[in-house]
């Protein structure tokens, strides 16, 4: 038995406001540990419930936070940028029997601790098929196209509701209360580091691989907080304004929909400048 986790680190233990996740400040070099700790804790509750592997995919910012030499000497990392799938990379070799999404958070322009998808501050919603999208939900339905469910899923205590809205039947761990975007009430890493682990072991009997979900296509619309960054967006194909600082695109799959979306936040991105956005 194999398990993915996709690890990010906006929802993980301790962590709050930018500073803690933006590489290379005091605040990160802080959290990095907190944020191994939940990690290692998910890996070693499903080793406790029968998994032989276990692979963690790193997926925050520069994909290089956790601290490979704090986790389990049976765990191997996928560690850095450029990656096909990006945060559930690993998920398309036909070897994974379930997905764990820990650290994760809200999407864009809903309440959650740190609440974004993919762009800090640039994208102000996302939708899939109309229904607004948390970066769970969209890499749930990746999943979900290489028959692959998601058991488990840590962060604040909105994103396990928004959870049940992708993956009912995961367990759901929350690290912390939501107080603000910027503000939480925290449990301590060795209360977290217990229950994440007590619910990875109970969440490897959800593990096995589905009938993949194939069949029909995906309609994403994103908005953004500048009309620029929507005509920015345009360039890549297939991506049209949808409104004045909207633009959506329509795939056949959700591995062609989760890469033409890492096409337009990479562009996006480019066109975003210091001072005005």
């Amino acid at each position: 038995m194999k398990i993915l986790i996709s690890a990010d680190m906006e929802g993980a233990t301790g962590v709050t406001w930018p500073a803690d996740v933006l590489p290379g400040t005091p605040q990160w070099e802080r959290c990095r540990s907190m944020f191994t700790s939940d990690v290692n804790a998910a890996a070693l509750g499903f080793y406790d419930g029968g998994a032989d592997e276990v692979l963690v995919n790193e997926a925050h910012w520069s994909m290089r936070n956790l601290l490979l030499e704090h986790l389990d000497e049976r765990v191997q990392m996928l560690t850095g940028k450029h990656k096909s799938l990006s945060m559930v990379e690993g998920i398309q070799h036909g070897d994974v029997d379930a997905v764990a999404f820990v650290g994760y958070h809200t999407g864009a322009g809903t309440e959650g601790v740190l609440a974004h998808t993919y762009l800090a501050n640039s994208i102000t919603g996302v939708w899939l098929d109309d229904v607004r999208a948390s970066e769970g939900l969209l890499n749930a339905h990746v999943a979900a196209e290489y028959g692959v469910p998601v058991v488990l899923v840590t962060g604040d205590d909105l994103t396990c509701v928004d959870a049940e809205g992708y993956a009912p039947d995961a367990r759901k761990v929350a690290v912390k209360d939501y107080v603000s975007r910027y503000a939480a009430v925290c449990r301590t890493p060795t209360r977290t580091a217990a229950d994440i682990r007590a619910a990875a072991r109970t969440a490897t009997a959800l593990a096995g691989r589905r009938d993949p979900v194939t069949g029909k296509t995906f309609t994403v619309e994103l908005e953004f907080d500048a009309e620029h960054l929507a005509a920015a967006a345009t360039v890549v194909p297939g991506v049209a304004a949808s409104g004045e600082r909207r633009v959506a695109y329509t795939s056949a799959t959700m591995y062609e929909g989760i890469r033409t979306f890492k096409a337009v936040t990479t562009i996006v991105s480019a066109a975003v400048e210091e001072q005005y956005g």
